[in-house]
């Protein structure tokens, strides 16, 4: 067979293509675990970031045991255990039918459409008194679903920190959510009114400080009015009664209950 002909340069091209799938998978393989961990640091280093836990030499995995993992029912607010939700991850269960709820429309703020049974929420403690807690929250924004970290003081009402950490908002615009300026904003907001209404609220504008409202209230990110609707839009949905509120009313008993 000539070194010229079209079969002999079709089998080299195939047994080229067979060799770099073989060397490309096996590289996929052998880095999954260092992926895995690096997603895993990359959590972790947003969880504390929200809490206010984040220094610029702060030991991630060092400042990680301050936190402590805890499983809960959406639902009822309750504690939940059991092996199976030992890694428990939220992404993976609200596409499962037999671990996620559809949502109804009028009640879907976030545009999620399912959502998990079950979450794993984050407490820093002192004692058995709860200083911090975590949640994870997510929704859509102009473009993509936004997933984030709220920290709110163990007052349950105070906003100590938000984090996000993975959305496909216009770089500029809606993707000032990462702005560190307007997430400075949060802090020190309080979620719901002296009635325990949920009263945070995402402005189309400028926040007017002279305004007794302003401690809830957050400026809109400028240029980004749909993304700004999102994110007010899943803040309410998780801190109402069909996401996290059950959770923060028995931790505000239980706190009240220890004081």
């Amino acid at each position: 067979m000539s070194n010229d002909s079209i079969t002999k340069t079709l089998l080299v091209a195939a047994l080229l293509c067979i060799v770099c799938s073989i060397l490309v998978s096996s590289a996929a393989v052998g880095l999954k675990p260092i992926q895995e961990f690096n997603k895993q640091l990359d959590t972790k280093k947003n969880i504390l970031m929200a809490a206010g836990l984040l220094e610029a030499d702060t030991d991630i995995e060092t400042a990680f045991k301050k936190i402590n993992i805890k499983t809960v029912d959406i639902k009822t607010g309750e504690f939940v255990t059991g092996e199976q939700f030992n890694n428990f991850d939220q992404k993976k269960a609200a596409k499962d039918p037999n671990l996620s709820i559809l949502i109804p429309g009028e009640l879907d703020l976030g545009k999620i459409k399912r959502r998990s049974k079950y979450a794993s929420v984050y407490l820093v403690k002192s004692g058995q008194e709860i200083e911090t807690i975590i949640l994870p929250i997510h929704g859509k924004g102009l473009w993509s679903t936004m997933y984030a970290f709220l920290a709110l003081e163990g007052n349950t009402n105070v906003v100590k920190g938000l984090s996000f950490y993975d959305h496909g908002e216009t770089p500029g615009l809606g993707g000032e959510v990462d702005n560190p300026f307007w997430k400075k904003q949060w802090i020190g907001k309080k979620i719901f009114s002296p009635d325990w209404s949920l009263a945070i609220n995402i402005l189309k504008g400028k926040v007017n400080p002279a305004k007794a409202e302003a401690i809830h209230q957050i400026d809109g990110l400028s240029g980004a009015t749909l993304t700004t609707v999102g994110v007010n839009d899943l803040i309410k949905y998780w801190l109402g009664e069909n996401g996290f509120n059950p959770l923060l009313k028995k931790l505000r008993k239980q706190g009240e209950e220890n004081g």
